[in-house]
């Protein structure tokens, strides 16, 4: 029954909500209830359910905030998660064992080792692109390192917010883990809070205002960024399969991937030579009017789709181009003789469109990308082992991948992570304990026996002799 105007009760300040839900949690992790392995394994398992027994209510979400298919949400949300939470379930024990390291001559007898403890309570603030994804994989994580933890969700993928306000602590342990919805406000007054890791997923702009919020309490911060992560093309590879495989990586989702590549940097002819191939993998992916796949995307909101429409003219449309704001749709969109300092080239696309620029050779390559801010990823196809090593060698970003873009998160033992302005901090498979544990030191020297007098004063030159021999 709801209540009228004249009785209700007034809804509590964001702050007044947030505050005490950092507090519940504070006190529940203070009682060690999340620490023991079996409690950790539960909520994986828990986790793991609600994906498979929710899995029509998640593909409904997905599909309302972002036109996904529901293959594409299996693949790359639902099923993506899943896996990590297997793979993080098969090799916890292993993970979380203490780990012998030898001790020096001198300190003997004595044994070292390092063990992993929980940091206490983390806030994960995901973004609206991959909004279940991107929320669960790092909670992942958290629970498995036996933290309690705030999930904050993305205000701008509502349906997807909506169901992980309602099931998520219906699945979990409530006195470990809560959702917060909500947008600057309620993100603002969680982030007055001590929390013991901050973990955000999104733009630069706003990780430097959670990682100044998070400075005010010396709390660590992993921040999941962005940039331009360029697709590096040489005319000696096999043009049709690099489009196919460029095409496949950028325009799923709509193009609002973090690592989908962003533009192609096209060393000497292989950017004409390319633009067939790009036009046909296009069509072959999407049919020849892309508005009636079922299995593309559409923009998240009118805001979004203004800000990428305006960018149509940086360049000759090799193909794509159509739009419908009501619809929040925007063609798979290729752009040639794009200026390097053309809008388009200046910030992050975060769509489908996918500018070509470019270069005579590849030391120009080189000296295009590393004057510019470390990406995301950085793709390459080509079959020049020169080419690689430089590549290898000359360049920094988050990953570095040949033949194939953004397949690199799906393998588990590789960190996910960006460098400089695509973020800090890495996660995924056994980085994900490394991120939201602290691995600590412990060392046992039994009472026994004492050759420490050795460094104890006064000091004889007899001691200084033994000193300097052993040490």
């Amino acid at each position: 029954m709801t209540a009228s105007p004249q009785t209700a009760e007034p809804a509590p300040a964001p702050t007044a909500d947030a505050a005490a839900t950092v507090a519940r949690l504070h006190a529940t992790f203070a009682t060690g209830r999340t620490k023991p392995l079996a409690w950790r394994k539960a909520q994986l398992r828990a986790l793991r359910r609600l994906l498979v027994e929710e899995e029509d209510a998640c593909t409904a979400a997905l599909h309302a905030d972002l036109g996904k298919s529901a293959t594409e949400a299996y693949t790359t949300e639902i099923g993506f998660t899943r896996h990590e939470i297997d793979h993080t379930l098969r090799h916890l024990d292993r993970w979380l064992r203490p780990r012998r390291v030898p001790v020096p001559l001198a300190l003997r007898p004595a044994r070292a080792r390092t063990v992993r403890e929980p940091l206490g309570t983390v806030l994960i603030i995901s973004p609206w692109n991959y909004p279940l994804q991107l929320a669960l994989s790092p909670l992942v994580g958290a629970l498995a390192a036996g933290n309690t933890a705030v999930v904050k969700p993305s205000e701008l993928a509502p349906a997807t917010s909506a169901l992980l306000a309602e099931r998520l602590p219906q699945a979990l342990d409530p006195r470990a883990v809560a959702v917060v919805e909500g947008g600057v406000p309620e993100t603002t007054a969680l982030l007055e809070h001590r929390f013991d890791h901050v973990f955000y997923t999104g733009n630069g702009t706003v990780g430097r205002i959670v990682m100044a919020a998070a400075a005010r309490h010396l709390t660590p911060v992993t921040l999941e960024l962005g940039g331009k992560s360029p697709a590096l093309v040489e005319p000696d590879t096999d043009l049709a399969t690099a489009a196919r495989r460029i095409v496949w990586g950028k325009f799923m989702n709509a193009g609002q991937t973090c690592v989908a590549p962003d533009y192609v940097l096209a060393v000497g002819e292989a950017g004409p030579a390319l633009e067939p191939h790009l036009t046909a993998a296009i069509r072959e992916m999407y049919g020849p009017d892309p508005a009636r796949s079922a299995d593309y995307g559409r923009i998240v909101n009118g805001r979004h789709h203004d800000r990428l429409t305006a960018l149509l003219t940086d360049g000759r449309i090799v193909t794509g181009g159509d739009h419908d704001r009501d619809r929040r749709y925007l063609a798979p969109t290729v752009l040639a003789d794009v200026d390097p300092d053309a809008p388009v080239m200046r910030e992050e696309i975060f769509g489908p469109i996918l500018p070509i620029v470019r270069v005579p050779d590849l030391d120009a390559a080189l000296a295009f990308l590393t004057v510019r801010d470390k990406p995301l990823a950085l793709y390459a196809f080509t079959d020049s082992p020169t080419t690689r090593r430089r590549l290898t060698t000359e360049t920094s970003s988050g990953a570095l991948s040949f033949g194939i873009p953004t397949a690199h998160l799906t393998v588990p033992g590789l960190p996910f992570g960006g460098v400089g302005e695509s973020g800090q901090g890495g996660y995924h498979g056994e980085h994900s304990l490394d991120t939201f544990s602290h691995t600590k030191a412990v060392l046992d020297k039994p009472l026994r026996a004492d050759p420490l007098r050795l460094v104890y004063p006064p000091f004889t030159a007899r001691k200084s002799r033994i000193l300097r021999r052993f040490l």
